[in-house]
């Protein structure tokens, strides 16, 4: 496919919206309609989707389903993410990834189309020092309207990118 690059390519990395993080908070249903099991952490890699830090030890948090698009369809991957049990300030969106996205391993960077299915052309996996110029680079397409950044183990979701 021939694309265009856009003007605007700054990324922004943003976190799960606060009026979602407080329902799942205050015992509102996951996406499959279950209630987030709750967990406390014993200080490994748990990372709040809302605030973008981890659960520090002893700290309790809620295990449950995300769908980090507006509505099922046949692209719309659902999966586990993890939330401070209790309520967190979200973290504020940034040209840079969170710090704990600094720790080491690795993500995947997958564009979505304007109407919100994967890209195929636009997805890699990168280390985090090459994130911000990677998600970029993405969000230059034409055929990119925005990016997620997942787990390269397991997938899981961890933050949306957006142009600024």
């Amino acid at each position: 496919m021939i694309w265009e690059s856009r003007t605007s390519t700054a990324p922004s990395f943003v976190a799960l919206n606060t009026t979602l993080a407080r329902d799942l908070q205050r015992g509102g249903k996951d996406v499959n309609g279950q209630t987030p099991q709750r967990a406390t952490s014993d200080g490994g890699t748990i990372p709040c989707r809302h605030c973008l830090t981890p659960v520090g030890k002893g700290e309790d948090y809620l295990i449950l389903a995300h769908r980090p698009f507006p509505e099922a369809q046949p692209f719309a991957e659902t999966g586990p993410i993890f939330l401070h049990a209790k309520e967190c300030s979200r973290a504020i969106a940034s040209g840079k990834p969170a710090p704990m996205f600094q720790l080491g391993g690795s993500y995947i960077l997958r564009g979505y189309s304007q109407n919100h299915w994967i890209n195929y052309d636009a997805a890699e996996v990168v280390t985090p020092e090459k994130l911000t110029e990677t998600a970029r680079r993405l969000l230059s397409r034409n055929d990119v309207a925005y990016v997620h950044m997942r787990s390269s183990k397991m997938n899981c979701y961890q933050c949306r990118i957006e142009r600024v």
